[in-house]
């Protein structure tokens, strides 16, 4: 088998296990990160009905022009500050964390502490 097949299937089995404990509700819904290189990019979804109820990204215009940098830990916390903000403003406050293939660590700790600050509860 390849190596890049190997990889690749490592991350898809790591994602699929924390997914199986997790499912969004409209009163908790699931708060799914992605992180690539050069963006970091959250979004709220309900399960049950299948919608995104909010997402917040380092393209968003309300982000790109004060983090130009958006692979980063400052640019993942002020996207923590917006997703909270938007949440609250949807009257959402208890939320589950999906942080995928992703180990809790740089980035999206950084998210996840900025988020809690901002009053999301996970």
């Amino acid at each position: 088998m390849d190596k890049n097949k190997s990889i690749t299937r490592q991350r898809q089995r790591r994602s699929h296990r924390v997914r199986n404990q997790l499912r969004g509700s409209a009163e908790r819904p699931r708060l799914c990160i992605h992180r690539s290189l050069k963006h970091f990019g959250c979004q709220l979804v309900d399960d049950i009905t299948g919608r995104t109820l909010v997402s917040a990204s380092t393209r968003d215009k309300a982000v790109r022009g004060s983090h130009p940098v958006g692979g980063n830990c400052d640019s993942a916390a002020a996207i923590g500050k917006l997703i909270a903000e938007r949440a609250s403003q949807a009257g959402i406050q208890l939320v589950k964390l999906d942080r995928g293939h992703t180990k809790y660590h740089g980035r999206v700790k950084a998210f996840a502490d900025a988020a809690r600050e901002a009053g999301l509860q996970f």
